[in-house]
């Protein structure tokens, strides 16, 4: 296997970009090699077969989408209410919205994992381990609500994640007078999260 760490990353991300556009089947080492723009045969160098970059694919998402740690620490600097639960999900939704490539990889990522068990087991622990981290932030940052209430957010924001990032026009006026996708946000929020004690 080749070594060279930034071919390696750039196969990578070659990859999610023909998974985003042409779905699994279309995730082939020669796609993967054109869109890179090496010679074919290169990305063979790298991974062992597809179920080893699809392994790596999943770790770079996790990656690419993953929050940036300034803006977090700058966030929280507020007070641990409401509205700083909605600043993250706000957050949450531009990085999907910013890496739109990447979020329909991740997507796709979800579809195929149903089809290959080595993938589902390994896509279903780094997905876990992301909802489990976000429940020890959120109760390590002193935010409302408990282990419930950030899974139904997830849950609700995966959603949201979903339709607006694959049919917009789908939530476009579902609720009238309220924005796609901040307002929607705002609302999950405003359901999900509870009162602060009156």
């Amino acid at each position: 296997m080749a070594s060279n760490p930034e071919r390696r990353a750039t196969l990578v991300d070659a990859g999610v970009d023909v998974l985003a556009r042409e779905g699994a089947r279309g995730l082939t080492f020669r796609a993967v090699d054109t869109e890179a723009g090496v010679p074919v045969g290169t990305a063979s160098n790298y991974f062992t077969d597809r179920d080893d970059l699809l392994r790596q694919i999943d770790a770079r998402l996790h990656i690419r989408l993953a929050p940036d740690p300034d803006k977090f620490a700058e966030l929280l600097t507020r007070p641990k209410d409401r509205s700083l639960v909605a600043a993250f999900m706000h957050d949450l939704m531009a990085r999907a919205t910013h890496d739109h490539t990447g979020y329909l990889a991740l997507l796709e990522m979800r579809l195929e994992a149903t089809r290959r068990p080595a993938l589902r087991a390994s896509f279903t622990t780094s997905v876990r381990a992301d909802l489990e981290e976000g429940i020890r932030f959120h109760r390590e940052a002193g935010l409302p609500g408990g282990d419930e209430t950030v899974t139904v957010l997830y849950l609700a924001m995966l959603g949201l994640l979903l339709e607006h990032l694959t049919l917009p026009g789908a939530l476009e006026g579902v609720l009238p007078g309220v924005g796609v996708p901040e307002g929607l946000v705002e609302r999950i929020v405003e359901t999900v999260v509870p009162a602060p004690p009156s």
